[in-house]
């Protein structure tokens, strides 16, 4: 399979596995990747995780501003298929009708459910039991084309994006691997989307990341798992923003209004919600590094937070 031309398209850690996997068994002739935007500290640009591994391995890294304007130095490579996975831009029809072997896309849920670049956020956010990854055919509209295989895994109750963003990209690359020889032999199959049963998990917004008190605690719990670590579920207490990267459900009931600090010690921050206290473990004040609670209170007069109120 090393004569087949394959051009890869992906930019975060989610499509690294993947990619390193394709690298092994086939040609990997070209790596498409978002362009470089995060700087270090000394602002010294830094690489995505899938253009540093196409440079580790020598392969040609192409990084387009806008895909639908600079697209022909890919068809000037020749790809038989391109491979996407957590690319971050629409591929153009131009690009999608090219290679013999079509676009595949390695997709982070069972479509039809989920479409969109936050699939695994919402997957926890929403309580959902079960996840899972999809290979796909692209096609014109976000997430909408034909389905050619499909793997799930449950989703524990307090399973983080960060557990399930890593499990479900390990399954993509299985999946993908397993996937391939009968896309380049033709008995794969094809399963058209049933539109009925499409839901959307979209990108982040800054609403969304911000914690409402007044929910229940289940709808509290999984926001913060759901975000944790990227981008980080917060609430705002005495003005300054702090970010939740983990809690526990207890069974006492809240007997105050939402959002009211009722007890600090080593084992959490307790604040009730709208039916139970919850239990605040992982931790970063604006102004403030990242920390469990059991070090954050070591620096604290635990009496001045007793009765606080998260905004």
């Amino acid at each position: 399979m090393k004569d087949i031309r394959i051009v890869f398209m992906g930019t975060p850690s989610f499509a690294v596995p993947i990619l390193e996997e394709v690298i092994k068994k086939y040609n990997v002739v070209m790596v498409v990747s978002q362009p470089d935007r995060e700087k270090d500290r000394k602002g010294n640009i830094i690489y995505s995780p899938c253009k540093q591994l196409a440079l580790d391995n020598n392969i040609e890294v192409f990084q387009p501003i806008k895909i639908k304007d600079e697209y022909q130095k890919i068809l000037d490579i020749k790809p038989d298929i391109i491979i996407t996975a957590a690319y971050g831009q629409i591929i153009p029809s131009i690009i999608l009708d090219y290679p013999k072997y079509g676009c595949i896309n390695v997709h982070g849920s069972l479509l039809p459910k989920l479409r969109g670049g936050a699939p695994v956020h919402h997957a926890i956010i929403n309580g959902d039991k079960v996840a899972g990854v999809t290979i796909m055919y692209m096609d014109k509209k976000m997430d909408s084309g034909d389905i050619i295989s499909q793997a799930s895994t449950d989703i524990g109750e307090d399973t983080t994006l960060d557990e399930l963003y890593s499990r479900l990209s390990y399954m993509g690359r299985d999946l993908l691997i397993d996937t391939l020889p009968s896309i380049f032999n033709g008995t794969n199959k094809r399963i058209k989307q049933n539109e009925e049963e499409v839901t959307y998990g979209l990108n982040i917004t800054k609403e969304e990341e911000k914690i409402n008190f007044n929910n229940s605690i289940n709808d509290i719990h999984n926001r913060i798992r759901g975000l944790s670590s990227i981008p980080g579920a917060y609430a705002i207490l005495n003005g300054k923003r702090m970010k939740i990267y983990k809690s526990i459900k207890t069974n006492i009931l809240s007997n105050d209004k939402a959002g009211v600090i009722v007890k600090i010690d080593s084992d959490g921050i307790y604040v009730t919600t709208n039916d139970y206290i919850i239990r605040l473990m992982d931790i970063k004040l604006e102004g403030k590094k990242r920390c469990l609670v059991k070090d954050f209170i070591n620096g604290i007069k635990k009496e001045d937070y007793i009765g606080e109120v998260f905004e």
